[in-house]
């Protein structure tokens, strides 16, 4: 009794913990968890702090730069000059051979540059705000299209669950009638054909069966991934694939306010309208002149040997100030090329950027169609399955009784069966037409 109380004090906490590493989510929660650990979206949030470095590195050219250097050479073998001697007090024509300076020396310096006015560099700061915009609006879109992917993969999974529950109903209520079937032929009462027959279906639905379960595998696996998780993690669904369907059902989105500038393609269609803006301007201030100043300070030491570290080493100070003006005079009109290259693209540009928004709008006119279609659909094959489980179930009794044949009531199964499919789709479909919707509104 003590062992296995102790046993069990040690395996209470492991099946706590196995409980608790047990993923559950409903579709709210696994889009909020994706959206914060799906893999693009982690690297969307790094491009926009990529590009607001960036932002940083470009007005960073333009503010003062300063830059040290140090040098210091040892000549192993000075060079030998050659003067005349008569300045020794020599001999004419003859020459005296001498060397001038010390073996070893020493520089230091610092220089202080800065940029007084250059346009390109005004160009370049003004498109780093719009490049930053284009790197949130791309993370945007990239939320979007997780939320779109973790719908899609959150429907799949509870199709395939609802599948292999059908299937499993299908398989065992064929599985009792062809016991009951094969009891009768054995007995005398019935054909081979009647056998053969539901063997057939039997078959086919068992084989749905097998794909169902392994597509539920692989569908709960593309949601981990979506979500961020290890494919093989213990994902548990919270929805019904029915009660979710009946939730996304909203007519009055249909009739939503559309305001375009709030759709992520409309601004990432601006952001490519600024970027050949800013490329055109570009390409138009590289005719200006451009003007850097810089002030350095240094010193120089000369020594027999290396002692430039100690107190009393002399050193020599000097300083310069100087401008840079360089002025564009003749490019032999290669300027003006790229120039005139620049406004073609963006002049494309505005034909692109008008062309998107009539494609935004029809692409909204579309999502509408499709989603109300997709109600129209859920609630038609709703009925639809009504009808096929009466039929059915009607040809099932008339078989039991010898009034239909085993081939109409294989017709009334793969109906039913058929049926059912179409009915678990149009409910995916509702949910994955209405998420279209809800992205071209940015709702």
């Amino acid at each position: 009794m003590r062992t296995t109380l102790i046993s069990l004090l040690l395996i209470i906490p492991l099946f706590s913990q196995a409980q608790e590493s047990k993923n559950s989510f409903s579709l709210d929660e696994a889009i909020a968890y994706a959206l914060e650990h799906n893999y693009s979206v982690i690297n969307a949030d790094r491009d926009i702090v990529d590009a607001q470095k960036q932002k940083w590195e470009t007005i960073a050219g333009g503010l003062p730069q300063i830059s040290g250097a140090i040098s210091y050479q040892n000549q192993l073998k000075q060079p030998v000059s050659q003067i005349p001697a008569e300045f020794f007090g020599g001999e004419p024509g003859t020459f005296q051979e001498v060397v001038f300076g010390q073996p070893q020396s020493a520089r230091a310096t610092a220089t202080l540059e800065q940029q007084i006015f250059d346009g390109s560099y005004i160009v370049g700061v003004q498109a780093t705000k719009a490049f930053l915009s284009y790197s949130q609006n791309n993370k945007e879109k990239t939320d979007l299209d997780v939320r779109k992917a973790v719908v899609e993969a959150y429907g799949n999974v509870l199709l395939a669950q609802e599948s292999v529950l059908i299937s499993e109903n299908n398989k065992a209520t064929l599985e009792k009638n062809l016991y009951e079937t094969k009891r009768i032929y054995e007995n005398g009462l019935g054909d081979e054909e009647s056998v053969d027959q539901l063997q057939i279906t039997l078959s086919s639905v068992d084989n749905q069966l097998k794909n169902a379960k392994r597509l539920e595998k692989i569908t709960l696996q593309m949601l981990n991934l979506m979500m961020g998780l290890p494919i093989t993690s213990p994902t548990e669904l919270t929805e019904n694939l029915d009660d979710l369907a009946q939730k996304q059902i909203n007519l009055g989105l249909v009739d939503s306010e559309f305001n375009i500038e709030n759709n992520v393609d409309y601004k990432l269609a601006l952001n490519l309208n600024e970027q050949r803006y800013y490329e055109h301007k570009l390409a138009k201030s590289r005719a200006l002149p451009t003007l850097n100043a810089f002030v350095n300070y240094g010193g120089n030491s000369f020594s027999d040997s290396f002692n430039f570290l100690s107190s009393g080493q002399e050193w020599f100070g000097q300083s310069i100030l100087g401008f840079d003006l360089n002025i564009p005079i003749f490019s032999s009109l290669k300027r003006s090329a790229s120039t005139q290259r620049a406004k073609i693209a963006l002049e494309k540009a505005k034909t692109q950027f008008t062309e998107a928004q009539e494609q935004i709008r029809l692409q909204l006119e579309s999502a509408k169609s499709d989603y109300i279609l997709s109600i129209e659909e859920y609630d038609t094959s709703k009925q639809n399955l009504k009808l096929a489980e009466r039929i059915e179930n009607k040809n099932q009794i008339k078989y039991s009784e010898g009034l239909a044949t085993s081939f109409e009531l294989r017709q009334a199964q793969t109906q039913l069966y058929s049926t059912q499919q179409e009915y678990l789709q149009s409910m995916v479909d509702v949910i994955n037409r209405k998420t279209e919707l809800e992205i071209i509104l940015n709702q």
